[in-house]
């Protein structure tokens, strides 16, 4: 990757964003947050990387077996190194955010500036706490599974018996967040509306999720530069009031799910 990034453009233009917490081996002190896994990860990256900062460095999840002070004096320190610019969370519960933007704001340490979620067509959680808050707190939002992990390009479940593509034979997290009977009605809501629009499932629900009040920036998960054309090609996309109304209908609530 980071020799791609080189060949692609200048360092200035690009911003660089990658996370912390998920164990990188099976060998000890390789995983969460404490300050310690924090500061070597971040070093181990840089090195990876061959950059000398991130701009944007995220807790992968929340750990529930470091306090939360430490998380944030660790990623204060990087930040005041040079090694950081912002901060960012991903997949946590309103409070568990709540209270990391208090701890900082009481020991003056650096903010969180974002909130990667599991936000789509097929999975709207985020809409009753996570999203208010962050957008009453100026966090910027950037979903992650946009497209429900492919279910949303094709606007259908893959077949119980067999997989459509790589992906979903590689993948148990298609089945296991997305098995809700409900959302077979989302889904030919999305085939409605882009068939009346004449375009594919995949742009029609992109542009739904960039009209959403408070996300910033979808992570798109691209394996061919089709998959790139088209969530560019949705950013043109303005979807009615009735289109939107028809696409969020038949949704309901669902256990909560990506944390």
């Amino acid at each position: 990757t980071g020799h791609w990034l080189r060949e692609l453009a200048p360092r200035d233009e690009i911003v660089i964003a990658t996370k912390v917490h998920y164990p990188m081996s099976q060998r000890p002190n390789m995983g969460g947050l404490s300050r310690k896994h924090i500061i070597q990860a971040c070093d181990a990256s840089l090195r990876r990387l061959g950059v000398d900062t991130i701009d944007l460095y995220q807790i992968h999840r929340f750990d529930p077996r470091t306090p939360i002070d430490e998380t944030i004096a660790a990623l204060d320190l990087l930040v005041h190194q040079g090694k950081v610019r912002y901060v960012g969370a991903s997949a946590g519960y309103a409070w568990q955010f709540a209270q990391a933007l208090y701890r900082a704001d009481a020991a003056g340490a650096t903010r969180f500036v974002s909130m990667q979620n599991h936000y789509n067509l097929l999975y709207r959680e985020e809409e009753r706490e996570m999203i208010p808050f962050c957008r009453e707190e100026g966090i910027g939002v950037i979903p992650f599974s946009p497209l429900a992990r492919g279910i949303l390009a094709r606007a259908q479940r893959p077949a119980a018996d067999i997989s459509a593509t790589t992906r979903e034979a590689s993948d148990p997290l298609v089945r296991d967040r997305y098995d809700a009977a409900d959302d077979d009605a989302v889904l030919a809501a999305l085939r409605t509306v882009a068939s009346a629009r004449g375009l594919p499932p995949a742009e029609v629900a992109m542009a739904w999720l960039y009209g959403k009040p408070g996300v910033t920036a979808p992570i798109v998960g691209a394996t061919k530069m089709t998959h790139l054309d088209a969530a560019i090609r949705a950013l043109d996309v303005v979807l009615t009031a009735e289109e939107i109304a028809t696409l969020e209908a038949p949704y309901r609530s669902h256990e909560v799910r990506g944390h």
